[in-house]
């Protein structure tokens, strides 16, 4: 049973590295991809908003798949899909094949996010304690790898299927080799039980639909703006503007490895309302900041915040529909991509409109709608020990055995 668990937990942390890795050797080469492929400025946005649209219906089409088959089965096959797209959009030479390559990338990923996100809450629920946010740990250290050999691409001028070969030959048979330890919902041959399918109705879902969408804008604000706000409103130099995404991506990755702990000792809406006052509270250091070294503080504060918001919402969605968590969890993937999508837009538009300090604090106040909203991730009846954890019902490595 241990061994199980242990070898499901590490294969599906494997998958949300990879999947960091190749996200980020995609969004950090868009100059790159731009200026292979001949896209003018006009036809940029369409290819761009592309992704994030048919990764929503790959998340939709998962909610249908997984009636049929199996979660892991699912994550086992649309993840070598998704690592062949992005090599697919590094080898094309055509306007048409790039089209293709990212039509495949979006509907697969969507299929996916949900499906990885899936198989991470049901194994939290055998677990019978808090291990999510460790899962997005592992996706913000892949997505720390990703941008760094993107870097390394970019300085030595590498051809992009040149930058994208050896990391699709080593991640792809390693994901695939890895996926065959993947866990299902209750483990077979032990006393933790699969649940019974119910309904998952919107409207209590709702709340966390509106919580994933605004932790994504402020994401998309961060991905998308610090280089051009540190740069153009804070008056940095153009090497000191590409600091604060890797800064928001390190804090990130440092507190997604602490959350879990945070989880289990106080609970997971106090972890959450802590998370969006620290975020806010990031996004008004950036609108205020006189310099540039200051506004890198905002945007370390928007790291540790906003970090998080995401894996405690998927993990909220299987504790208050635990008969039909892959369901809810399909559904709820869909705002990943609807906040994604509006917020750089939302934000460009204020801040040519307005001004970009001013920007700043709309994705600020809607982090902040976050704590209305804060009772939805309350521990039902799989309310974890210690107060806030479960009992767990089988052995699977209690202590300090680094499970």
């Amino acid at each position: 049973m241990t061994d199980v668990l242990r070898r499901g937990r590490a294969s599906l942390a494997f998958s949300f590295f990879a999947q960091g890795a190749t996200f980020a050797l995609l969004v950090t080469r868009i100059p790159a991809i731009q200026s292979r492929y001949g896209v003018s400025d006009a036809l940029l946005p369409v290819f761009l908003a592309a992704v994030p649209v048919l990764a929503g219906v790959g998340s939709v089409t998962a909610e249908q798949l997984v009636k049929r088959v199996r979660p892991s089965r699912l994550l086992r096959w649309s993840q070598p899909v998704v690592l062949l797209a992005l090599l697919g959009v590094g080898a094309g030479r055509h306007m048409a094949e790039l089209a293709l390559a990212l039509a495949a990338f979006g509907l697969a990923v969507g299929a996916l996010d949900a499906s990885m996100n899936m198989l991470g809450v049901s194994l939290q629920r055998t677990y019978g304690r808090s291990i999510m946010l460790g899962f997005h740990a592992a996706y913000s250290l892949g997505g720390i790898v990703g941008a760094s050999l993107a870097w390394v691409g970019a300085h030595w001028h590498l051809a992009l299927w040149v930058s994208y070969l050896p990391v699709v030959v080593v991640l792809l048979p390693a994901a695939f080799l890895g996926s065959r330890w993947y866990v299902d919902g209750g483990v077979p041959g032990t006393d933790v039980p699969k649940a019974e399918a119910g309904p998952v109705v919107f409207k209590l879902l709702l709340p966390l639909c509106l919580v994933m969408t605004f932790a994504y804008i402020g994401d998309s604000t961060v991905s998308n703006w610090s280089a051009k706000y540190l740069q153009d409103t804070l008056g940095s130099s153009e090497q000191l503007a590409t600091v604060p995404y890797n800064v928001y991506m390190i804090t990130t990755l440092l507190g997604r490895s602490i959350g879990d702990l945070g989880v289990r000792r106080f609970g997971a809406v106090a972890v959450v309302r802590l998370g969006a006052l620290v975020a806010a509270l990031g996004f008004a250091v950036v609108a205020g900041a006189p310099g540039a070294w200051v506004g890198m503080l905002g945007f370390t504060l928007l790291g540790l915040g906003l970090c998080v918001l995401v894996p405690q919402t998927f993990a909220a969605a299987g504790r208050l529909f635990p008969g039909a968590s892959d369901t809810a969890i399909a559904r709820l993937n869909i705002f990943n991509y609807v906040g994604f999508l509006i917020g750089s837009p939302l934000v460009g538009a204020l801040g040519d409109a307005w001004n970009y300090r001013a920007a700043m604090l709309v994705p600020m106040a809607l982090v902040l709608v976050t704590l209305v909203y804060a009772r939805s991730f309350a521990a039902q009846q799989d309310r974890y020990g210690g107060g806030h954890e479960r009992p767990s019902t089988a052995d699977v490595g209690r202590g300090g055995n680094g499970v």
